[in-house]
């Protein structure tokens, strides 16, 4: 005689392979995607902290623009943003010295897998009021 376990499904416990490999694809994707996003929203915010305390400085001072990039430019390579420049980050939207306003608007791409990958853009305004 067959005991009861044995003969009905409905007491399995456990997953099975297919739900086991795709619970494994699911986390590796997440992991993949939070490497990928995670630490450009940081340096992201790094960036646009030094901005916004370089151009307060600046305005504080009466730099002008050029002055400005410079100061910036210089502020990347001591952060080992060596293939960075100020002009890739970010454009002008008020020259005027001691009114310095600027636009950031640049990419950072991560590679995801093979072929895909994940662009993370960011944009915003930097002037003397949001640097305060």
């Amino acid at each position: 005689m067959m005991s009861p376990q044995l003969t009905s499904l409905s007491s399995q416990r456990g997953a099975s392979v297919t739900s086991v490999v795709l619970l494994l694809i699911i986390i590796v994707v997440a992991g993949k995607l939070l490497v990928a996003i995670v630490p450009a929203q940081i340096n992201d915010y790094q960036l646009t902290k030094m901005l916004s305390d370089k151009l307060k400085a600046a305005n504080n001072e009466g730099d002008s623009a050029k002055q400005f990039i410079e100061s910036v430019n210089q502020q990347l390579s001591i952060n080992a943003y060596y293939d960075t420049t100020a002009e890739d980050l970010f454009v002008f939207t008020d020259k005027k010295a001691g009114q310095l306003a600027i636009r950031k608007d640049y990419n950072k791409t991560n590679n995801l897998f093979g072929n895909v990958d994940i662009v993370n853009r960011f944009e915003g305004d930097i002037n003397s009021t949001s640097a305060e």
